[in-house]
């Protein structure tokens, strides 16, 4: 099945997009998009490979996300996802921060629906609806000078 592929540009260095992905990522991802769907909620990606990603909502409940395969500073960033599905079944999403004219092209490659069987092509679907309720946020947070 076809890898869901995203590209954008973001006004600030690689550097900077890749903190704000996996180091602030509770300033941007948004409670409708996680597990508990707390208001309050923090979000957590460990910075090394098999780092965990993780939600801990103001009850101090943490709920597994994934787990990161690929950590290489402010370069790329992978991990296989599973937030709401058996860890057998995770995807597999690469983030890659390339540096252009005082921007940054973020490229996401979201793949293997296969492992999801009969499910994978709905499971795509909801994705990309999801990439798109994220990614506005993510941009203007990546925007700004935190």
């Amino acid at each position: 099945m076809t890898p869901l592929e995203l590209r954008f540009v973001v006004d600030c260095t690689p550097a900077h997009a890749f903190h704000v992905w996996a180091r602030q990522t509770s300033l941007w991802w948004p409670a409708d998009h996680s597990v508990s769907g707390d208001r309050d909620l923090t979000v957590t990606i460990e910075p090394h490979v098999d780092g965990r990603i993780y939600e801990r909502t103001s009850d101090c409940v943490e709920h597994d996300w994934g787990r990161v395969v690929t950590w290489d500073p402010p370069r790329r960033f992978g991990y296989r996802w599973h937030i709401v599905g058996d860890r057998d079944d995770a995807t597999d999403v690469e983030i890659t921060f390339d540096p252009r004219a005082d921007a940054t092209l973020v490229t996401i490659v979201h793949s293997g629906w296969e492992r999801l069987g009969a499910a994978g092509a709905q499971m795509r679907e909801r994705n990309h609806r999801g990439w798109g309720g994220l990614l506005p946020r993510y941009r203007a947070a990546a925007a700004s000078p935190r």
